[in-house]
């Protein structure tokens, strides 16, 4: 099985997080199989493409994003503390219309938990997609580190890969295995997996690895024939693989 570099959060690495900068210059890489983006539910229900609970760390102003309308969130700098020109937070809309802009690339979505809006996220990024005519594509992934969010993507839109994402702590214990969500699939961190390698389902079923940068790392994950590998550096990673394959 062909291991799969997408880009974590954009070109990560180099450019802004979830920019739309960072995307573009990700999606012109050849041979990168997609992109990764967290989202949240502002106040007004958009759902935006951010990490954090709050935009301190990305806009250097405290804002909380589910208590925050999508409009003011979008007035905020995403590349505050960088050398790059101010960029905006991007909705999962204008996301959407960056990566199907090409003809090959795939998007994967990590729902992120807890917040206050509960089942909602799931069911605005369901409907987001149905108005793309998206909810069956198989370009379309949706991860999380949540059993409920990936039950509730399995409900709404049961054509689309799912990955639930192991938390570290589960080496202690594999929650994946107790058929609480029943994913396509397992993330793992490189972390986790270099410590048990034994929980990379490759190839008996398909593995989503994060966030994988150091050129030792990458090798690791294409020797383990990891399915999906996210990294902060997708040229990096392009390379390595290019050269692993050859």
């Amino acid at each position: 099985m062909e291991s799969l570099i997408i880009a974590h959060r954009g070109f990560n690495g180099v450019y802004p997080e979830m920019t739309r900068l960072a995307y573009e210059k990700a999606l012109e890489l050849p041979g990168l199989h997609g992109v990764e983006t967290d989202v949240r539910l502002s106040a007004d229900g958009q759902v935006m493409c951010t990490h954090d609970a709050n935009t301190l760390r990305t806009t250097g102003e405290k804002r909380w994003v589910s208590m925050t309308n999508a409009a003011r969130l979008k007035s905020l700098n995403c590349a505050h503390g960088t050398r790059w020109a101010s960029q905006s937070m991007l909705t999962l809309d204008e996301l959407i219309e960056l990566v199907f802009a090409h003809d090959d690339k795939h998007l994967y979505i990590e729902a992120k938990h807890p917040h206050r809006h509960g089942r909602m996220l799931e069911e605005q990024v369901c409907l987001r997609l149905r108005y793309h005519g998206l909810l069956d594509s198989e370009r379309v992934h949706v991860i999380s580190f949540s059993h409920a969010a990936i039950r509730r993507i399995g409900k709404l839109a049961p054509a689309l890969e799912t990955f639930y994402l192991r938390r570290n702590y589960e080496q202690f214990f594999d929650s994946a295995r107790m058929g609480w969500s029943r994913p396509s699939g397992y993330g793992i961190s490189i972390a986790h997996a270099k410590l048990h390698p034994e929980r990379i389902d490759a190839p008996t079923a398909p593995t989503y690895m994060w966030t994988v940068n150091e050129e030792e790392d990458i090798y690791f994950a294409l020797e383990q024939g990891v399915r999906v590998i996210s990294t902060d550096f997708p040229d990096r990673a392009l390379a390595i693989k290019a050269g692993f394959e050859a």
